[in-house]
């Protein structure tokens, strides 16, 4: 499986049998410098669309909706440690949570790559 993307610009991708969630590097880049990352505790349960996040900056504090539904398995400390991070590798290492799905149909409601690169676009 390839990337996918929701509107609110999370993105989650296969790593195993747990899938990575964090923000596009198009919405790091939207809010600016993040000086600020609340993440959820491992083995909380979440579905689609709920709060799962906060991410500061400089300009804005923002909800991150869980792309799918799930329970986490895992968080990024690495981001809450130094938040500044999300600017330089979103899409990477800066990565959110990983997250057991609960229902894997629910990636196929979710834009790829090249759907997701037009709809920031022309947002």
């Amino acid at each position: 499986m390839s990337v996918r993307y929701t509107e609110d610009h999370e993105y989650v991708r296969a790593d195993g049998d747990v899938y990575v969630i964090g923000i596009s590097a198009h919405a790091a880049e939207q809010l600016g410098d993040v000086v600020f990352v609340e993440l959820p505790e491992v083995g909380k349960v979440f579905t689609k669309g709920d709060d799962m996040a906060v991410v500061e900056s400089v300009k804005a504090a923002s909800d991150v909706y869980a792309p799918i539904s799930g329970e986490i398995t895992q968080i990024n400390q690495a981001i809450v440690d130094e938040p500044a991070k999300v600017n330089e590798d979103a899409g990477g290492a800066a990565w959110f949570v990983k997250i057991k799905a609960s229902n894997v149909s629910e990636l196929d409601a979710l834009m790829d790559e090249a759907a997701y690169k037009e709809f920031a676009e022309n947002g």
